[in-house]
């Protein structure tokens, strides 16, 4: 059986820093923990990106930002910038999501990923609109993978 490629956003790999007081967030942190051991099992596939890099140097907590890019290391697919991408990340652009996130969509389908998993309510709001990899949260992925 083929192992699922996926790629987690930056907003997927913050969640579990962000205050689990909330319910949905709590859920989330522990379907994107559950993600990252499957990950680690060789189940799945993880793919990283320039764009994963960039936004985690970003990040003021070094803390954080050390601990996300351990995941790199992790990974079995790493995608570059190119020029190839940065056209798709225009086309993407237009069904309305941000630049960031155009990228971060092109470089997900420049790797054929089955799976670009967020927690980013505007990128899951727009997966309608948009075709391949398939956008989901982490909560509908590991239902999936449980069936």
């Amino acid at each position: 059986m083929r192992k699922l490629k996926i790629y987690l956003d930056n907003c997927c790999f913050n969640r579990p820093y962000d205050d689990q007081s909330f319910l949905s967030i709590y859920l989330e942190t522990q379907a994107k923990l559950a993600i990252q051991q499957l990950v680690r099992e060789g189940l799945l596939l993880l793919v990283w990106s320039f764009m994963l890099d960039y936004e985690n140097s970003e990040n003021p907590d070094q803390t954080i930002k050390d601990e996300i890019k351990t995941w790199k290391s992790l990974c079995a697919i790493t995608v570059s910038k190119t020029d190839s991408i940065v056209e798709e990340a225009h086309r993407i652009n237009k069904y309305g999501f941000s630049k960031k996130d155009s990228l971060h969509l092109a470089a997900a389908k420049n790797s054929c990923a089955d799976y670009f998993i967020t927690v980013d309510k505007g990128i899951l709001k727009g997966a309608k609109l948009y075709g391949d990899p398939k956008i989901i949260d982490p909560i509908e992925f590991i239902a999936k993978m449980e069936d």
